[in-house]
């Protein structure tokens, strides 16, 4: 039996560990994908910031003729949530943490037309669980997104909020500050913030930055209302794209920490099935010598009784 129970063990450490190299080898992956996401938030930043400061000086200068492109809705009666979460699993709690501040917020919306769009394949499957219905789900670039995804997107919401079919698009997803702090916003997308003041949510993506003070004037060709208008879609599409260049480094950063615990737990089993096995053997090995003494005791009284 002591024999048997070595064997199972054996096979379980060995199992344990091969399990080990898959989570070790994960880590390392997602680590070199941090430094990718985060070099292409980077490089998406000028455009992103540029563009807040040319909506900012036609917002300041359009005033109380932006209509409901700018400010922030005081009742209303139709939204639309863009959630944003990962394709993949193995990856902590960074899914569950965006689909529960969902939830939540549809679920306070509950006397309000709620429309729900998803980015991640994990979405769906949730929401529906919990009798959520989801109006059109994105899958297949959550870890990689690119510029034409990101449009993609926008194609769906944006022109829901520009024909009044809603009054307000809200984007839950998770802000990237920095490798080791991640936090799950929510971010008013449509209508644009008021130039430096913050919508509902929180960060300088949920916010058109203040223009700075310039000598002279800015003369805008077309006029700054028809320019107000079409740089919205432009300006939404590259919130968009932040938002999910955020998502992706929050994604690969999650990832990451989560196969470092996998993998030190397993070293963890690993050592303590160890210390079982060994702990058997030493039983199997005591059992083994008090049979040969016992066999031996039994010879020699048989001898002398001879």
């Amino acid at each position: 039996m002591p024999g048997g129970q070595e064997r199972v063990l054996r096979r379980r450490i060995k199992s344990v560990q091969a399990t080990q190299k898959i989570t070790r080898a994960m880590e390392l992956i997602a680590a070199s994908q941090i430094v990718r996401a985060q070099s292409r938030l980077a490089a998406a930043a000028p455009y992103q910031h540029g563009l807040a400061e040319v909506l900012a000086e036609a917002a300041a200068d359009v005033g109380a003729h932006a209509g409901r492109l700018l400010g922030v809705p005081a009742d209303p009666r139709r939204i639309l949530v863009l959630a944003m979460v990962s394709d993949r699993g193995l990856c902590g709690g960074y899914n569950t943490n965006v689909l529960r501040a969902t939830e939540r917020l549809v679920r306070a919306q509950a006397q309000v037309e709620t429309r729900l769009v998803t980015v991640g394949r994990k979405a769906p499957p949730y929401l529906r669980f919990r009798r959520i219905e989801v109006d059109q789900s994105f899958i297949g670039f959550s870890d990689r997104p690119s510029f034409a995804d990101a449009r993609q997107v926008a194609e769906a919401v944006v022109p829901l909020f520009l024909d009044g079919t809603v009054d307000q698009v809200l984007v839950i997803s998770t802000r990237f500050l920095s490798a080791g702090s991640q936090v799950v916003e929510q971010r008013q997308l449509l209508p644009l913030p008021e130039p430096g003041g913050a919508g509902p949510g929180e960060g300088e993506n949920a916010e058109v930055p203040q223009p700075a003070r310039r000598e002279g004037y800015v003369e805008f060709e077309p006029e700054a209302e028809d320019l107000l208008a079409d740089l919205v879609p432009r300006y939404a599409e590259a919130a968009i794209f932040g938002a999910m260049l955020e998502a992706a480094a929050s994604e690969h950063t999650a990832r990451q920490r989560a196969m470092a615990a996998a993998t030190d737990n397993a070293d963890e089993l690993v050592k303590s099935l160890s210390r079982v096995m060994n702990r058997a053997r030493q039983d199997a090995i005591t059992t083994e010598i008090m049979e040969i003494v016992g066999g031996a005791e039994a010879l020699r009284q048989s001898a002398e009784a001879q």
